[in-house]
């Protein structure tokens, strides 16, 4: 049955997916329009990275729930269930989108003996955590704060900054996309394959445009 939200839940929706159509959908937009800035240096970079994980987040996350629910969506958003489990969904690839952006761009710059100092990746996604977490009118959530922390502690024991950039570098975040997509678990089943393929196809652009535009060459 369809869970009718309440008014005052209605307006803090209605809230939130204003400023996430600003953050994550109007914004890369803008810049799609006027084309991407060279990268210079890491605060660029930062921004790049940040932008460009909302953006394939936006597209393939928004993207498989209107084919999946079809004619339905927007009558989706009635319901609180799905509101918050979108909200989760968008925080979770979000963040492991931008790390795999961090691994794939310090793993690149690292093998082309571009930038040698990885220890900014962990420095940049500390970095953007505590933005969000601090942000005024739509903070992340704290416990997936900490899972994502740990989580990107965890993976940065193990990467090979030679290899990673060539290694398929955003099999992590494909995966995420299908894992937190709120879509029931035998449908997600059939489309699983589509699924990781369709965000994968997305990072190859973005691959592409961040060679073409990287201009840091710093030997630390």
């Amino acid at each position: 049955m369809i869970k009718k939200l309440k008014e005052i839940d209605l307006k803090v929706v209605l809230e939130e997916m204003r400023h996430f159509f600003q953050i994550f959908v109007l914004n890369p937009f803008i810049y799609l329009l006027k084309g991407e800035n060279r990268i210079t240096n890491i605060d660029i970079l930062q921004d790049y990275i940040q932008r460009k994980s909302a953006f394939i987040t936006q597209e393939t996350l928004f993207g498989y729930l209107k084919t999946r629910i079809g004619t339905n969506y927007v009558k989706m958003y009635e319901n609180n269930d799905f509101v918050v489990s979108i909200n989760i969904a968008k925080w979770n690839i979000y963040l492991i989108a931008i790390q795999d952006m961090l691994f794939f761009t310090f793993s690149y710059l690292y093998a082309k003996n571009r930038y040698q100092n990885t220890e900014d990746a962990k420095i940049l996604f500390q970095k953007i955590l505590d933005k969000e977490l601090h942000e005024k009118d739509h903070p992340l959530p704290g416990d997936i704060y900490q899972k994502r922390l740990k989580q990107f502690e965890e993976r940065i024991q193990n990467i090979s900054w030679m290899t990673y950039y060539k290694e398929d570098p955003f099999k992590t975040s494909s995966e995420s996309l299908h894992y937190w997509a709120p879509v029931a678990d035998e449908l997600k089943n059939l489309d699983k394959e589509i699924v990781i393929n369709s965000m994968q196809l997305k990072w190859q652009n973005i691959i592409k445009e961040f060679i073409k535009i990287n201009d840091i060459n710093i030997v630390a």
